[in-house]
């Protein structure tokens, strides 16, 4: 009998084991693989922390894209390393406030369980806006506005809004500039229009400071030396630029002008010397190769602009002079595609001439910075002119500008145009034409785990 019992003792003490160790192997290997889901869960939180820690870095020196990358420890509340993570920075393109931060984190018990996350921040650009503007504005009963509206003083707003609008006071006074006769005390936001819309108008907001907004014109001239267009002083009237279809933009000088008499607020009925009658041929250039277009002089700027430009004019010393930019025409995209942008930006006024198209349109962000965007009142006790009255003004883009921006007078209007729609130009908040400038702190666009 005892050797029948052995071999089956045997049998059972084997199975018993094996299956005593493969429950310990099955537990084993379950423990490991609960514990590389908490380091895996462990790894997507400290690469959180690496790009949170670069946005930090960018909050503080948004110009600097090379220090601070690179492997960093992950520290516990005593001080002690439990995890590292990688930062990798993809710095913005021309033309773009967009950083792509990518940033890979580990556990120091599994260093091979790693995750990364790659997130987008963007400084937004000042053409966040459909109207920016540091004085009182008025927007007419035949004006839509889809986009932003901002002013530092009041605004009346008689027109259809479809997003916020507003302003940096309480309350204002409110004068003949927004149509106040006797002047009166007025809310930072009012009129009869909105649509239906008036739970968009805000008051008071944060002032946008104008002072801090101010660029530096001499590094646009040095950019514009190095990668783009710089045209001097041209000892003429200025320079004539026309875009064209196919991606270029032809440069005449201006040998001659002549005016229509035109009305504005400022200055009364004058000469407006905005009419072409002679120019000379300088050069065309590839608007892909020359991002930037520098003019120390005035400017008359139309066509169809295909591909990514800012149109710069003034005239150095800067304050000596009042650099003017004039739209004779229509100036548009050649496609809505999101590869096409225009900056325009005047050291002083941007004006509409008399002898525009009667649907009048405009795409891309334009700013006056010392002055503003305009319009002359076209009418017949200021020298006897036709065509004061247009159809329809259509801008895509952004008007920005120091003092108040107008086009019309009158009801009907006597001088101006019947209809006004400004929409605002989502592309150009992250990415603005080049050189266009940018405003605030770095905000966040995108997140996705690579």
């Amino acid at each position: 009998m005892k050797g029948v019992i052995t071999p089956a003792l045997l049998v059972i003490t084997g199975s018993f084991l094996i299956v005593i160790f493969g429950m310990l192997l099955a537990i084993s290997l379950q423990l490991d693989f609960s514990h590389r889901q908490v380091a895996s869960e462990e790894s997507l939180h400290i690469a959180e922390s690496g790009v949170n820690y670069y946005k930090w870095h960018l909050a503080h020196d948004p110009d600097d894209f090379t220090s601070d990358v690179g492997i960093h420890d992950y520290l516990d509340p005593q001080g002690a390393s439990v995890g590292k993570y990688n930062v990798e920075v993809t710095q913005p393109l021309t033309g773009s406030s967009i950083v792509e931060i990518k940033s890979t984190g580990w556990n120091n018990d599994y260093e091979n369980v790693k995750r990364s996350i790659i997130a987008q921040y963007g400084q937004p650009s000042l053409a966040q806006y459909s109207f920016l503007s540091n004085a009182s504005s008025w927007y007419g009963s035949g004006i839509t506005v889809n986009g932003r509206v901002h002013s530092n003083n009041g605004i009346r707003m008689d027109g259809f809004n479809t997003s916020l609008v507003t302003s940096a006071r309480d309350t204002y006074t409110c004068g003949s500039e927004t149509g106040c006769n006797p002047a009166q005390t007025k809310p930072g936001v009012w009129g009869a229009g909105a649509g239906g819309a008036q739970g968009l108008w805000q008051f008071p907001v944060p002032a946008i400071d104008f002072t801090s907004l101010s660029f530096d014109f001499d590094q646009m001239r040095t950019d514009a030396q190095a990668n783009g267009v710089y045209l001097a002083p041209s000892g003429t009237q200025g320079y004539h630029l026309l875009f064209a279809s196919d991606g270029t933009v032809t440069v005449n000088s201006v040998t001659g002008t002549n005016y229509y008499y035109g009305y504005a607020s400022e200055d009364g009925c004058q000469r407006r010397y905005e009419r072409i009658t002679s120019e000379t041929f300088i050069a065309t250039y590839n608007v892909t190769n020359e991002p930037i277009i520098f003019a120390e002089d005035n400017l008359w700027v139309e066509g169809t602009v295909r591909g990514k430009v800012t149109v710069v004019g003034a005239r150095f010393p800067i304050g000596t002079y009042n650099t003017n930019i004039w739209i004779p025409n229509n100036l548009v995209y050649a496609a809505y595609d999101h590869t096409n942008s225009l900056g325009l930006i005047a050291q002083h006024d941007i004006y509409y001439t008399r002898d525009i198209p009667t649907n009048f349109r405009i795409d891309g962000a334009l700013m006056a910075q010392t002055g503003h965007i305009i319009r002359h009142g076209y009418f017949s006790w200021c020298g006897g002119t036709t065509g004061a009255v247009k159809n329809s003004l259509t801008i895509l883009g952004a008007i920005i500008s120091f003092n108040k921006s107008y086009w019309n007078f009158g009801s009907g209007p006597t001088s101006g145009f019947v209809t006004r729609t400004v929409s605002y130009d989502t592309d150009l908040t992250y990415t603005p034409p080049p050189f266009f400038p940018t405003s605030g702190e770095y905000e966040f666009i995108s997140w996705r785990e690579e």
